[in-house]
């Protein structure tokens, strides 16, 4: 085979390869510990803006406390937006009170990070035209540049309509800010999660436990032990004594996450 035709085979194969993935719903690219692109200093340069979304208080601090407190670390801005305050519906037989609300603005102070509440019921969430557009002018508030969100395939159902909000706010507001994906008690909530990358959390780790065991009242020892295991798992994976792994939406902007230490 001569040269000019391998070569444009190759050249074929990556305009084919190319094309396929602007389709992909969901990435499979390669494993890396972080995006090519260094997360800016906190001197002299703009603040990143990011969100992490969760269905409930303390999913974000189990699926990506590590990486906030690294994010934070470096001086930028953090808001965790849960998707309900952990109260249930009026029809429930346990009482609403702001127990898990507490429990969340002390993890956030823990992580330095902002709490934000949606306005949906543990347990009821809903998915309609309306709800699409209350969340959607909520993110457009905070003008993020990137947003952490569950996987789409969490066998929890406030975790999916937390997924889906954020699915189509970023359709609707453009794809500008970058989008990832984060896991949670994989195995027993999340399930088929690759993650593309990591961020090393070995040195962050201690205020991650601290933030998730400020969550008393949702039985932290059993479910930060798996927790735990998985960051392990995932630091042998990426070469780090612990680890969070992400998945970045193939049609995400690039944005960087925290580099290694």
């Amino acid at each position: 085979m001569s040269k000019t035709s391998s070569h444009h085979q190759s050249l074929s194969r990556r305009r084919f390869l190319g094309g396929a993935g602007a389709l992909a719903v969901l990435p499979c690219g390669p494993l890396r510990t972080e995006d090519a692109v260094e997360a800016p200093p906190s001197g002299g340069q703009r603040k990143l803006r990011v969100i992490v979304t969760g269905g409930h208080p303390g999913d974000p601090e189990y699926g990506c406390g590590g990486t906030i407190a690294r994010y934070t670390d470096m001086g930028h801005e953090v808001t965790l937006l849960y998707l309900n305050r952990g109260d249930p519906s009026e029809t429930s037989s346990r009482p609403a009170n702001s127990v898990r609300v507490k429990e969340a603005g002390k993890a956030c102070e823990i992580l330095r990070a902002r709490p934000l509440f949606a306005s949906q019921i543990d347990g009821h969430a809903i998915i309609d035209a309306a709800h699409y557009g209350q969340f959607r002018k909520l993110l457009e508030a905070e003008r993020p540049d990137a947003v952490f969100t569950h996987w789409p395939i969490d066998n929890h159902a406030d975790h999916r309509a937390m997924f889906n909000l954020v699915y189509d706010a970023w359709l609707q507001m453009g794809r500008k800010f970058a989008l990832y994906y984060y896991e949670v008690s994989t195995g027993e909530d999340t399930q088929q999660f690759a993650p593309t990358s990591y961020v090393d959390i070995s040195k962050t780790e201690p205020r991650k436990r601290l933030a998730c065991y400020a969550h008393a009242s949702q039985s932290p020892d059993s479910f930060y032990a798996l927790q735990e295991m998985v960051a392990k798992m995932r630091g042998i994976e990426s070469g780090h004594r612990q680890a969070e792994g992400f998945i970045r939406h193939v049609q995400s902007p690039e944005f960087a996450l925290p580099p290694s230490d």
